[in-house]
């Protein structure tokens, strides 16, 4: 009787296990989807993948200080920078555009939305995604 407990204790864990992974690994391809299909739909209007394009990007933040924090870290790396507090009433009150011009390759953006998503994390706000 003990080993059928055991036994069906561990087919539990792994069913769970893979459960788990198989989400996480969901839902880490979902922002490599979304900027994969948008840049498909940019070549498909006439974009060339080799050309430069201006890219705008765009982050919800808390606060004026985490905008600061954001927009220097952002001119650092040859954005350029606005940002500004919105109209309307939200749990993330402000606004931060960042645009630069650049290449549209899928793996250069995933790496770049990535990093943005953190960065905006970092400061209690949240990353949008761009367009161009």
């Amino acid at each position: 009787m003990t080993w059928v407990i055991v036994t069906f204790v561990l087919a539990a864990a792994i069913i769970i296990a893979r459960i788990y992974f198989k989400l996480r690994k969901i839902q880490g391809s979902k922002q490599e989807s979304w900027d994969a299909k948008i840049i498909e739909q940019l070549r498909s209007k006439g974009y060339a993948p080799f050309n430069e394009y201006k890219v705008d990007f765009f982050i919800a933040l808390p606060d004026e200080p985490a905008c600061q924090a954001v927009r220097s870290r952002l001119e650092s790396d040859g954005f350029s920078v606005d940002a500004k507090p919105m109209a309307e009433k939200t749990d993330l009150p402000f606004s931060l555009h960042a645009s630069k011009s650049m290449r549209l390759i899928v793996p250069e953006m995933q790496a770049l939305s990535q990093r943005l998503t953190d960065l905006a994390g970092e400061f209690g706000g949240r990353y949008d995604g761009w367009a161009a």
